[in-house]
């Protein structure tokens, strides 16, 4: 896997390249950078600084991005399945319609996160702060969110995710409201 600086993929993508599947960009200090369409298949983002970027239509699957800073950043219907978001920082993003089928998002923070319509099929969203986020039409099938804090959230359907007594409810109550519709 080839390590490049993030000033270097900044020259490339300009210069349009698109395909950086498979590169490491770790710690990289990407801030408001704009990379919509970008392609980082199984590449390294560990702690990369990427607030207010633009990754709409990312390619970011089976990309490690533990502890990566994503607030604010746009990540408008970006491919994020089996990637691993553990203890990133998604305040605020947007990730309407992304798919997120079987991504780690353990620890991670999600507070006012826009999930509308994404697909959260099978991702573990153990212990993640989902607080005032919309879930929207979020596909939650198989999604593990015990411990996960989704006070606050709107529109969420629980149907067939995994909840246990260590959630949070977007009542702000630790029990099982699934009976009232809460």
């Amino acid at each position: 896997m080839k390590k490049i600086s993030g000033a270097e993929l900044l020259a490339q993508y300009a210069s349009g390249k698109r395909d950086f599947s498979e590169v490491d960009i770790s710690e990289a200090d990407l801030f408001e950078a704009n990379l919509q369409g970008i392609d980082l298949t199984g590449s390294k983002l560990q702690k990369t600084y990427l607030p207010y970027s633009n990754l709409s239509q990312a390619e970011l699957q089976q990309a490690q991005l533990q502890s990566a800073q994503l607030s604010d950043a746009q990540l408008y219907q970006a491919n994020l399945s089996e990637a691993n978001l553990r203890q990133a920082n998604l305040f605020r993003a947007t990730l309407r319609r992304a798919n997120l089928r079987g991504a780690i998002l353990e620890n991670a923070n999600l507070q006012g996160a826009d999930l509308g319509n994404a697909d959260l099929s099978g991702a573990n969203l153990s212990n993640a702060d989902l607080s005032g986020a919309n879930l929207d039409r979020a596909n939650l099938s198989q999604a593990q969110l015990s411990g996960s804090n989704l006070f606050r959230t709107q529109n969420v359907d629980f149907s067939n995710a995994y909840l246990d007594s260590s959630t949070i409810y977007p009542n702000g109550h630790r029990t099982d409201n699934l009976q009232t519709g809460e």
